[in-house]
């Protein structure tokens, strides 16, 4: 599933062709997704206006410019692809993404004024979209339970520890809890535990202050380093541009079972185990 810098990725792609937009014809091609569309869901998006752009966890929300916003959740195999309809609109984010070609998993199709044709393309149909009053959008059922963003000004080593307090569950299942931290996923909960010398089998309530410190810190850097790689290119995930991710190629340890650990000086290697039927990748010696 993509996760937190896929879907920031996605939505800065999005950005310079939505935002301020007008969305002059939607289509749904079917009536539901992994739940079925609001009502009148094609209707209530054609003609309107995209005021704002955001991400909250794995989710993108534009808020529109009736007071409503459009959720869209990418789950696992969901791709945003940009094509054009004037030949002058091409530019950074758009050139040629594929997203002209008709395929039987576009199931949501939206053109807008300037141009742009904006193409939800989903095999497997686990993405979610929804409509909902932008006023109240933070208590939606998706959104209400969140925890703070890991790259907000909210998200800090107090925070974390404060959120990790009691928790008897092993550090990576905490920090998979979107409840503890929004938008945290596989991939990056193995890549931030390496940095921070952390075992993910580690009960979450047992470790130190300042360990909770680094942690948080390092999720934050982890971050930070995946989005200005464009995110990881693991099965489905593409930009919005058709190119695909690289910070797969800085992984430390998630899908390197076996080999050598990178940290300067170890002599570990990186093992596998299973934790709630997820693979999780560390070193067998620098983690503790």
């Amino acid at each position: 599933m993509p996760e937190l810098p896929e879907v920031e990725t996605v939505k800065r792609g999005l950005e310079p062709v939505l935002l301020g937009a007008r969305l002059v014809q939607a289509e749904a091609r079917r009536p539901d997704l992994r739940w079925p569309l609001p009502e009148r869901f094609a209707e209530r998006l054609s003609g309107r206006r995209v005021e704002t752009l955001w991400r909250r966890s794995k989710y993108i929300l534009a808020g529109l410019d009736d007071g409503t916003t459009w959720i869209v959740h990418l789950g696992m195999s969901g791709r945003i692809l940009i094509g054009t309809t004037a030949p002058a609109l091409v530019g950074s984010f758009v050139h040629g993404t594929g997203a002209e070609k008709e395929s039987v998993h576009d199931h949501v199709v939206v053109e807008t004024d300037g141009g742009a044709r904006i193409v939800y393309n989903d095999a497997r149909r686990f993405g979610a979209m929804d409509l909902w009053p932008t006023a109240t959008i933070a208590a939606h059922p998706w959104l209400a339970s969140l925890g703070p963003e890991p790259l907000g000004n909210d998200f800090s080593g107090a925070t974390l520890a404060a959120r990790l307090a009691g928790k008897a569950t092993p550090i990576k299942a905490a920090l998979l809890d979107q409840r503890v931290v929004a938008g945290l996923g596989n991939i990056y909960v193995c890549e931030a535990l390496f940095r921070a010398g952390i075992h993910p089998r580690r009960i979450a309530s047992t470790i130190s202050r300042p360990r909770i410190e680094r942690l948080a810190s390092e999720i934050r850097d982890t971050l930070q380093e995946a989005i200005a790689a464009g995110g990881s290119s693991l099965r489905d995930y593409v930009h919005t541009d058709g190119d695909l991710g690289y910070f797969q190629h800085s992984f430390r340890v998630y899908g390197r079972e076996g080999e050598a650990c990178r940290r300067e000086g170890c002599t570990g290697r990186v093992l596998r185990i299973v934790q709630s039927g997820r693979s999780t990748f560390y070193c067998s010696r620098c983690q503790r």
